[in-house]
């Protein structure tokens, strides 16, 4: 068996390839055609209504992708130099092939095995590890924020998801109380215990210029495309003022980046909660969606498609 395997083991690797690609197209396209928040011909007219709009403002948001892109990239170069060397290339192409990879992972799990690859195996681990806290950052910028969007939300308007409700928050205990038991008795509690002080006794290792630079580079990229949303907002005349359009901006990545789901699937998450929290303000939620669904397009399709190309031309590291 092993040694069929290894005949042909380039054919298997080419075969991979291709269903990644081929997976990445077809669910990117099946979302377009598919979307029950916004039809095909509603996209259309969507887009013909944009691009009657100021032409020097579209430039701008095709510029805010870029620079989103950008900052993620040297952020991933940042960390990954840790361990090895690359080039702003070397990381670039590494960003956006484990994007078309991860594209039908849960929450993009599989960017972490599609970027350790491009490393020695001996490496893979700790450069899963930091892909793990480049993430951690992000994600926590995301609750910083976040957590200002809810404030204003609350204060502002008289929003029902934030009552409590007593029942469903002693059933979610009981059932991670039931959880915890279960996984101690199989010893996975013990498991996770020991990855998590590993991780933190790396993480530790880091040089404090690399986790500044890090947050530095998470910070501003957040910046960058809540603004993309928030300028998209404004082409599309929604009247409100900048405070009340951030902090709804704030909020929806705050609840959509807590909400587990497939990567292919986050624009429609986005999408659904954006369309709730947008409704605080009457906005026509045809708007929203197009919204959602540009940035969708702009940040996440198109660089997963040109990410296609990396994986086709991806060849395995070997030992040295």
């Amino acid at each position: 068996m092993y040694n069929i395997l290894h005949k042909y083991k380039r054919f298997i690797f080419l075969l991979i390839k291709l269903a990644i690609v081929a997976g990445a197209f077809y669910f990117i396209s099946q979302q377009l055609a598919n979307n029950q928040l916004l039809s095909v011909s509603q996209l259309k007219q969507q887009i013909s209504v944009l691009f009657s709009k100021n032409s020097w403002l579209l430039l701008l948001l095709l510029l805010f992708t870029d620079v989103n892109w950008i900052l993620e990239i040297f952020k991933w170069k940042t960390l990954a130099s840790h361990e090895k060397k690359i080039t702003f290339f070397e990381a670039y192409e590494q960003c956006l092939a484990s994007l078309t990879a991860s594209i039908v992972t849960p929450n993009r799990i599989g960017e972490y095995g599609a970027k350790a690859l491009y490393f020695e195996k001996k490496k893979q681990k700790k450069i899963m590890v930091l892909n793990l806290i480049g993430n951690l950052s992000q994600l926590g910028i995301t609750l910083f924020f976040g957590i200002i969007g809810i404030f204003f939300l609350s204060s502002h308007f008289k929003v029902g998801m934030f009552s409590f409700n007593a029942p469903k928050f002693f059933l979610f205990i009981s059932i991670l109380g039931l959880l915890f038991l279960i996984g101690k008795h199989f010893g996975i509690t013990k498991k996770i215990a020991d990855l998590k002080s590993k991780i933190l006794r790396y993480s530790k290792q880091l040089p404090s210029k690399i986790l500044a630079k890090t947050i530095f580079y998470s910070l501003f990229r957040y910046l960058v495309f809540s603004h993309q949303f928030y300028f998209f907002l404004r082409l599309f005349q929604v009247e409100a003022d900048y405070y009340t359009l951030m902090s709804l901006i704030f909020s929806t990545y705050f609840i959509a980046s807590i909400v587990p789901g497939l990567s292919i699937f986050d624009w429609v998450i986005k999408g659904s909660v954006a369309v709730f929290i947008f409704n605080f303000i009457h906005v026509n939620p045809l708007t929203i969606v197009s919204v959602t669904t540009f940035m969708w397009l702009l940040n996440f399709a198109v660089p997963a498609l040109i990410g296609s190309l990396f994986v086709l031309n991806f060849k395995m590291v070997t030992a040295k």
